[in-house]
C-alpha cells in the first residue's frame, strides 16, 4: 500500500512539473474571437499598427469569429476593427473603442477583446437611455430576461449536481465545475476525433460522465469518506481536484477555443421583440425536460424517495435498511450526467475552453445557497434567479460587472433569508 501512495505521488508531481514547464517556443501575435450574443461574427477586417502608426499586417475573423495578426515583437500595438465590415444588426457597442492600444509581451500573444451588440450601424447598440424610446428599452429588457433564461437553465442542471451531492454527502463540491468542462469535452473528442454527429456523442457523452461521476465516488471521495475525513479537509482537496482536472484538460486540449462540427453557426429568427437562434431554443427545451424529469424522478420513484431519506438523515435511513454507499454512487453518476450535459449545451452556445466550467462554477454555488443548499428544487429556482438577474442588471451595469452584481443580490437575500429561497431553517442546539 506505501508502495503504490508513493508511486502515485510520484506521478502527479511529475505530472504537475510537465504542465507547469513552459510551453513550447512560439512567435508573439495579437488574437480574439468575435462573438455577438454568444454567435460568432466573420467577414470582419481587423487592422494592427505599430505605435508609431506603421503597418504591421491585417486578419479577417472566420466562421468561428477568430482573428490573428503575428507582429515582429514585443511591444505597443494599435488593433483596429473596420466597423464598415461588421454584418447587417452587428454593431460596436462603444463607439469610441473602435481601436485598442495594447501591449505584448516577449514570447507570448496577446487577446484583443472588441465588444459587440446588436444595433444598426445608424443608431448603434440599443441602450435604454438613448434617443428616449420606450419601446427600444422593453425590446432590450425583454431580450436579456430571455438570454437570461437561457443562462439560469444551464447554471441550473449545473447546479442542481451541486445540491444533490451537498444533501446527501454535505461535501461542498469545488471540482463539479470541471465535470462541466469534462463533460463539454468528451462530447468534442467523439465529434471532432471519433466523427460522430453531435446528436449521437451528446448521450454517449452523457453516460460517459455519468461513469466518471461514479467512478469518483466509488474510488475516490468514497473510501475518503470513510477514513473519516472532515468536511473541511474534502472541500479542499475539491479545490485540488478542480485544478488538476482543469489543467489536465489545458494539456491535453490547450488553451485556445475550439467548436463541435456541427451547431456552430445559424442564421437567427425573431419571436416578436427576441432574437435567437434555432439550437438554442432547442438546447433551453432539452434543459427544461431534463430538469422536469430529474424533479418528478425525485418526487415519484422509489430511488428519489431514499434519496430523499438519505439527505434528510442518513444513519435512520441505513437503519431502515437503505444501501447509503449505493444511493450516494447514483447521485454521484446523475450529478455527474446532468453537468456533462450542461457544458455540452453551454458548448453549443459558446465556444469550448477548459476554463468554461471554472467561469460558471460561482454562478452554480450561487444559485443553490440562493435557493436553498441541498434542495433540489430550490437549486432550480436559485439559478434562474441568478441567470436572469445577471442578463438584465447589463442595463444598468456595465458587463464585466455582472457577476458581482448578482453576488451582491445573493448577499442581500441572505441577509434576509439565511436558509435561502426554499431551503429550511436549520435548529441549533
Amino acid at each position: 500500500m506505501r508502495r503504490a501512495v508513493i508511486a502515485f505521488t510520484a506521478f502527479l508531481g511529475a505530472l504537475f512539473i510537465l504542465l507547469a514547464s513552459p510551453a513550447w517556443a512560439e512567435g508573439e501575435s495579437l488574437r480574439g474571437t468575435l462573438q455577438n450574443q454568444g454567435q460568432p461574427v466573420n467577414g470582419v477586417k481587423i487592422s494592427v499598427t505599430s505605435g508609431d502608426g506603421q503597418p504591421v499586417g491585417e486578419a479577417t475573423s472566420d466562421a468561428e469569429g477568430k482573428w490573428e495578426v503575428p507582429v515582429p515583437a514585443a511591444g505597443s500595438y494599435k488593433v483596429t476593427l473596420d466597423q464598415a465590415t461588421l454584418p447587417a444588426g452587428t454593431v460596436l457597442k462603444f463607439k469610441d473603442r473602435a481601436t485598442l492600444t495594447v501591449q505584448v509581451f516577449e514570447g507570448n500573444y496577446r487577446n484583443v477583446l472588441f465588444a459587440l451588440a446588436s444595433g444598426d450601424a445608424a443608431g448603434g447598440a440599443t441602450e435604454p437611455d438613448s434617443g428616449g424610446s420606450r419601446s427600444a428599452f422593453w425590446t432590450r429588457v425583454a431580450q436579456l430576461a430571455f438570454e437570461g433564461l437561457s443562462l439560469g437553465l444551464i447554471i441550473a442542471l449545473g447546479a442542481l449536481g451541486i445540491s444533490l451531492i451537498f444533501g446527501t454527502t454535505g461535501l461542498t463540491n469545488f471540482a463539479h465545475g470541471e465535470l462541466l468542462t469534462v463533460g463539454a469535452f468528451i462530447a468534442f473528442v467523439l465529434n471532432t476525433t471519433v466523427g460522430l454527429h453531435l446528436l449521437i456523442a451528446t448521450p454517449l457523452a452523457v453516460i460517459i460522465a455519468a461513469g466518471f461521476g461514479y467512478g469518483q465516488e466509488r474510488f475516490f471521495w468514497g473510501p475518503l469518506r470513510n477514513r473519516k475525513t472532515g468536511l473541511v479537509s474534502m472541500m479542499i482537496i475539491s479545490i485540488g481536484v478542480a485544478m488538476f482536472l482543469r489543467y489536465l484538460l489545458l494539456f491535453l486540449f490547450g488553451g485556445e477555443n475550439v467548436p463541435y462540427e456541427q451547431y456552430v453557426a445559424q442564421d437567427g429568427i425573431e419571436l416578436g421583440p427576441i432574437f435567437t437562434t434555432p439550437k438554442s431554443l432547442i438546447a433551453m427545451g432539452i434543459e427544461i425536460a431534463v430538469l422536469i424529469a430529474v424533479g418528478l424522478a425525485l418526487t415519484f420513484t422509489r430511488l428519489g424517495k431514499a434519496t430523499r431519506a438519505v439527505s434528510d438523515n442518513p444513519a435512520l435511513a441505513a437503519s431502515s435498511g437503505i444501501n447509503v454507499d449505493r444511493i450516494v454512487r447514483i447521485v454521484w453518476a446523475m450529478g455527474a450526467a446532468v453537468a456533462g450535459l450542461a457544458g455540452i449545451m453551454l458548448g453549443t452556445t459558446q465556444i469550448l475552453n477548459f476554463q468554461m466550467g471554472q467561469q460558471i462554477l460561482l454562478l452554480m454555488f450561487a444559485g443553490v445557497t440562493l435557493g436553498g443548499l441541498g434542495t433540489a428544487f430550490g437549486a432550480l429556482v436559485g439559478s434562474l434567479v441568478v441567470g436572469m438577474f445577471v442578463q438584465i442588471s447589463t442595463i444598468w451595469i456595465a458587463p464585466e460587472l455582472k457577476t458581482v452584481g448578482a453576488l451582491a443580490v445573493l448577499i442581500l437575500v441572505l441577509l434576509v433569508r439565511p436558509q435561502g429561497i426554499l431551503g429550511r431553517r436549520e435548529r441549533i442546539g
